[in-house]
């Protein structure tokens, strides 16, 4: 079993409450948006970190990582992206990269508005987990917490940063 937390949409602010919520898990994944060099050093330290860009990274940020990571956790094939829906469809890279493999879990950030769902014409689920700092149009910062073990993701959790 493989616990995860997943966050987006920093934006050069890392609350330290994420500390404490993402303390017993595995790995972070953060789905773009990161916002500081500062930040993905002091992710990187934390826990072992999967990460792409977002369309607000710049300098370091952006040569560091890529648009799409494409992985494999347990028995689950996971594609994460910053930007992976336009008014409800999916962008054409994702939807390139996923006739090509099949795509179990598909996570993406950049709309600020936590969301998980099961994309039936794909056949794989989709999180976002909104946005986790405190720039943007949301109310609440939120984060994702779950569990993949073998081909299951089990056991998610919403967490809400109320502003403070």
């Amino acid at each position: 079993m493989t616990r995860i937390g997943l966050l987006s949409d920093t934006h050069g602010l890392l609350d330290s409450r994420i500390y404490e919520h993402f303390k017993d898990v595995d790995e972070l994944w953060h789905a773009g948006d990161i916002g500081s060099l500062e930040v993905l050093t002091q992710l990187r330290d934390f826990k072992p970190l999967r990460a792409v860009r977002g369309n607000a990274d710049y300098g370091d940020v952006r040569y560091l990582l890529r648009d799409v990571e494409a992985f494999r956790v347990e028995n689950v094939r996971v594609l994460m992206t910053h930007i992976g829906f336009q008014n409800g469809v999916l962008t054409w890279p994702v939807r390139n990269i996923i006739n090509h493999e099949p795509v179990q879990l598909f996570v993406s950030g950049h709309s600020h508005i936590l969301k998980v769902f099961y994309d039936n014409a794909h056949r794989m689920l989709c999180m976002n987990p909104g946005a986790a700092g405190k720039y943007g149009i949301h109310t609440v910062q939120t984060l994702l917490r779950f569990t993949i073990d073998g081909d299951q993701v089990n056991d998610l959790e919403v967490i809400e940063l109320h502003r403070t």
